[in-house]
């Protein structure tokens, strides 16, 4: 993965990729069974059919030319006594019973394989896969682009699908084949099968080394794939700023160049692919040379028979030929299979973070003290909470350094009651967001101690600390659902006035009764179909709908207006009482509102106290606000002066 901490312990060898996918495809053995059983029956009503055909064939020279009727393995005994139309009618119907059998069972084998690799395999994987995503911690999800989660839950998932249909269950069908027939051919001629079966070594020895070379182009497309992802996710993400700045012909050039770059990799994967199974068909075809030649010898002294010995030798050789063809496909299959299997796997081992340890206390109800003792959290890469925008920048990342070197949070210690509001002010990159990230164990603290009630978060049941707190994003998302929905997201058995109840807290009632169908309305992808106050509202009634002990609220009126945040305020200021919250805010009509205010500079508080007591003491609160009164009073002349 592209973050070291979460690389697993043990490289990942081809052994024990192969090794995983054996054991998954353990799980579904008697879906395996069956469809190797069908296959088993396929095989030898190929081979009675070869059977049948080479004994009509040598009871027509029989007779045509008056020879002695060869014996044939199959120990059928054809009375002379019977008009030879009727032996060969009777030949022919059981050669075309035996073909309307194979039709159906190959059916059965479609449908069986189809429900054990699509409607089974491809579902419980993606599943787990899935689920694994939901409880690692966010670190991974910093560290991974959109891009190139979602190629692993897609394509990469459908590539262990291929190992299981591709590979394994073609494998044994294969190796099972092979000794079959040439177990067979072996007890018609043992001379000819050695003479007709010599190139196959070397048959396999083209194929691994085919395999060798092949597998690092396998690697590098699924590379290129995930940056085709990444580049088309954020194209789709920011449209907005695309066709705002006019760049549309510059995204269409950057989505065809990885799109190009994906499509040369292929095309080199092609001809490699194209090069290797023709050679394979070559090295056949000399079987058939030597088949014609030796074989038709020993048919001419009369050591094998024509119909029951050479024909169905022949048959047999080209079936085996078949099945070595197959080998290209088989080995391409396997490298494909093996890429993919590979970052599956490197998702179902990434390791859990954030997870309930051993005894863990539960507390349903929480009454929502907090204190941070001593607090220092830090690694690059973790400065983004889930949907918030990174609180810290870039730069201040690159100069984090090594895990632990230099914390993004440094000695942060806070007593906050039951009840309290705090205020959280400081330029991009303080440390805000991360700081309100480490209540909700979205990152866990790397020293220092944060207590909840009394007890260190790390001892709280996960879902009961989480269920406690109510949260609202800088920027908050919205899922393609009815607003009902949206709102009763972390509360699904809420009633319709619950629903209403929290809208009317957050503003929000109004605005859903004139939309088309009330709380009802479907919306779009993100909410993009509601204005970004709306979409505000719709969060705060969200968070409210819990009545959680601890408000997590990280710039909420960012994107709302001066009247529609005195209207939210007006009725947050119900939803707060008696309830602990956070509040990340850079306006002073937020900040007056807080029982005390704290002020982060480079992940240390530099400032602490009520909003009075700050204004009487010179430093970086003070300079906000005077910048904040003077943008006001000016803005204010501007519009007495119109």
């Amino acid at each position: 993965m592209p973050d070291p901490a979460h690389a697993p312990a043990a490289p990942y060898s081809n052994w024990r990729l192969i090794t995983r996918l054996f054991g998954l495809a353990w799980r579904y053995r008697l879906h395996c069974l069956r469809v190797l059983g069908i296959q088993l029956i396929l095989l030898t009503m190929g081979i009675f059919g070869l059977s049948f055909t080479g004994v009509g064939i040598d009871f027509i020279r029989h007779k045509v030319e008056h020879t002695p009727l060869s014996a044939n393995r199959l120990h059928l005994a054809l009375p002379d006594t019977w008009p030879a139309m009727k032996v060969l009618a009777l030949l022919g119907f059981m050669i075309l019973a035996l073909a309307l059998c194979r039709a159906v069972l190959n059916y059965v084998y479609n449908v069986s394989i189809n429900i054990l690799v699509q409607q089974k395999l491809v579902v419980d994987l993606r599943g787990e896969v899935y689920d694994k995503l939901q409880r690692l911690s966010f670190r991974f999800f910093d560290a991974n682009t959109t891009g190139t989660i979602i190629t692993r839950v897609t394509s990469d998932v459908q590539s262990v699908r291929m190992f299981v249909d591709q590979v394994l269950i073609q494998s044994l069908i294969m190796v099972i084949s092979l000794t079959v027939y040439v177990v067979y051919m072996a007890s018609l001629s043992p001379g000819l099968t050695v003479a007709c079966l010599g190139t196959t070594p070397l048959l396999w020895a083209m194929a691994m080394r085919f395999s060798r070379r092949i597998q690092p182009e396998y690697a590098k497309n699924r590379t290129l794939v995930e940056d085709m992802v990444q580049v088309l996710a954020e194209s789709v993400q920011g449209v907005a700023v695309t066709k705002g700045f006019g760049r549309e012909e510059e995204a269409r050039r950057r989505f065809n160049a990885a799109n190009d770059a994906v499509l040369t990799q292929q095309h080199n994967i092609f001809w490699r692919v194209s090069l290797f199974s023709p050679a394979v068909g070559f090295m056949t075809r000399i079987n058939t040379m030597v088949l014609l030649g030796y074989g038709g010898w020993l048919v001419v002294r009369g050591q094998i028979p024509l119909g029951a010995g050479l024909v169905v030798f022949a048959g047999l050789l080209d079936q085996f030929s078949g099945q070595v063809n197959n080998v290209a496909t088989i080995v391409n299959s396997v490298q494909q299979s093996l890429i993919g299997a590979r970052r599956v796997f490197e998702i179902l081992d990434a390791p859990i973070e954030v997870k309930d340890a051993p005894g863990a206390v539960s507390r349903p109800r929480l009454e929502g003290a907090v204190r941070f003792e001593n607090v220092s959290f830090g690694y690059p890469g973790s400065a983004r909470w889930g949907s918030l925008s990174a609180d810290s920048s870039p730069t201040a990342l690159a100069a984090a350094g090594p895990e632990g070197s230099q914390p993004l949070l440094r000695n942060i210690t806070l007593d906050v009651k039951p009840g309290q509001c705090v205020a959280i002010l400081g330029a991009t990159g303080a440390g805000k967001s991360i700081l309100m990230g480490l209540i909700p164990r979205f990152y866990d603290v790397t020293g220092g101690r944060l207590l909840v009630d009394g007890i260190d978060v790390r001892n709280l049941r996960l879902d009961d600390l989480r269920r406690n707190i109510g949260l609202v994003f800088q920027e908050s998302f919205l899922f393609s659902n009815t607003i009902a929905a949206n709102i009763a997201f972390g509360h699904p058995r809420a009633t319709p006035a619950q629903i209403e109840k929290a809208a009317r807290i957050a503003a929000a009632h109004e605005f859903i009764l004139r939309l088309p169908k009330g709380y009802d309305t479907v919306l779009g992808e993100s909410g993009n179909s509601l204005s970004g106050g709306q979409r505000q509202r719709l969060a705060i009634a969200r968070a409210v709908l819990l009545e959680p002990a601890i408000l997590l609220l990280d710039d909420p009126t960012a994107a709302i207006d001066s009247e529609t945040e005195h209207e939210i305020f007006e009725a947050l200021d119900r939803a707060i009482a008696g309830r602990t919250t956070f509040i990340v805010a850079h306006r002073l009509s937020t900040l007056r509102r807080a029982d005390f205010v704290i002020v982060m500079d480079n992940g240390r508080i530099v400032q602490q106290g009520t909003h009075e007591q700050l204004m009487r003491v010179p430093g970086p609160y003070l300079r906000i606000a005077n910048l904040q009164l003077v943008d006001g009073r000016q803005l204010q002349a501007r519009e007495g002066s119109a």
